[in-house]
């Protein structure tokens, strides 16, 4: 469990300002179950999705994502990742390859979520990605309310990771935008068994 609680250039809750908020949203937590829910809700109400928001930059730290109150949804799965760790809650990321026609038709690209070690439960997904009409995310265990059902084609990816994936760090270092996100978003096919 040791490298799902690490500080990491990305994952990184040693920024003063992510140690903080991760203090403020865990005050008054009674369980590490209770620490997550309101973790989850921050990120997915409070940080806007930049492709919602159909503008502004991209962010890749945590720090900057909650600097910035914006991100794609492998951002806002960074900043998670980083509440949860500093408060003592192993996170991993995960992801799902899912159809980005909402963007660009005929085109498929990787989803970024978390999984979250509930004692009560064990691993748990959870979305922050952001609520909109049709998107209806929501911390529940053990039940589990992603923001995007599998469609043709779409599967989830079968690991977890204690660190994002170079192929979408490339992308939120490379493209700097929206506009230079949409039809270069991150993906890999990988063959499930």
């Amino acid at each position: 469990m040791d490298e799902y609680l690490e500080s990491t250039d990305i994952i990184d809750y040693t920024h003063p300002s992510v140690a903080a908020k991760a203090r403020e949203l865990s005050q008054g937590c009674s369980s590490d179950t209770e620490i997550a829910k309101h973790c989850f809700e921050f990120v997915r109400d409070e940080i806007r999705h930049t492709g919602d928001a159909g503008k502004g930059i991209t962010t890749l730290r945590a720090s900057e994502v909650l600097e910035q109150a914006q991100g794609w949804c492998y951002a806002k799965s960074h900043l998670l990742a980083a509440l949860l760790r500093a408060n003592g809650i192993p996170t991993a990321l995960c992801y799902q390859r899912l159809s980005c026609s909402e963007y660009v038709d005929g085109i498929y690209c990787l989803h970024g979520l978390n999984a979250v070690y509930l004692k009560e439960f064990g691993w748990y997904r959870v979305d922050a990605r952001g609520n909109k009409e049709g998107i209806d995310a929501q911390f529940n265990p053990p039940h589990e309310k992603l923001a995007f059902e599998l469609g043709e084609n779409g599967y989830d990816l079968p690991d977890l990771y204690a660190e994002p994936l170079q192929v979408v760090v490339v992308a939120l270092k490379t493209y700097k935008n929206y506009g230079e996100m949409v039809g270069h978003f991150p993906d890999i096919e990988i063959k499930i068994e």
